[in-house]
């Protein structure tokens, strides 16, 4: 997958509404980094807890975030409605990357696109463990059909 495709929102299967607030604006009058990956953990955890099945309560599984990265190429600011795109770049046996692009909504071109590395572990022990079927099926979505998974 070429970094030009990652900006272009036909690259993302699913899309998460977010509104911007008035704290994520900083010094600079844009939102400021950190808040881009709230967003990624929020869009990304939702997804899996609407889709997935994934009791961030309760469950056996749980996932921990190892590794995050982002691009930026153009500023969003406090009060623009955005959305992020999610998609699977390499799904694992225990572990998945995705790529998270930010639109602005009704652009095509993204505002920023992360990287977000989830690994699955048993929540007693703290150890790697198989994604769940349910969670796996989920994330297999969001698998551009261009791209294969590694199962």
């Amino acid at each position: 997958m070429t970094a030009e495709h990652l900006r272009s929102r036909a690259g993302f299967p699913v899309f998460d509404e977010i509104t911007t607030r008035w704290a994520d604006n900083d010094l600079y009058g844009h939102v400021n980094n950190v808040t881009y990956y709230a967003w990624f953990d929020s869009s990304v955890n939702r997804y899996l807890i609407e889709q997935g099945g994934l009791d961030i309560h309760n469950g056996q599984t749980i996932a921990y975030v190892v590794n995050s990265s982002c691009d930026y190429f153009r500023p969003i600011a406090y009060p623009e409605r955005v959305e992020a795109g999610l998609r699977v770049e390499r799904l694992g046996n225990s572990s998945v990357v995705y790529n998270i692009g930010v639109f602005r909504q009704g652009e095509e071109e993204a505002c920023a696109v992360g990287r977000f590395v989830h690994v699955f572990v048993d929540r007693k022990t703290d150890r790697p463990a198989p994604i769940p079927d349910q969670i796996r099926q989920a994330l297999s979505d969001l698998v551009p059909d261009t791209d294969q998974a590694d199962q």
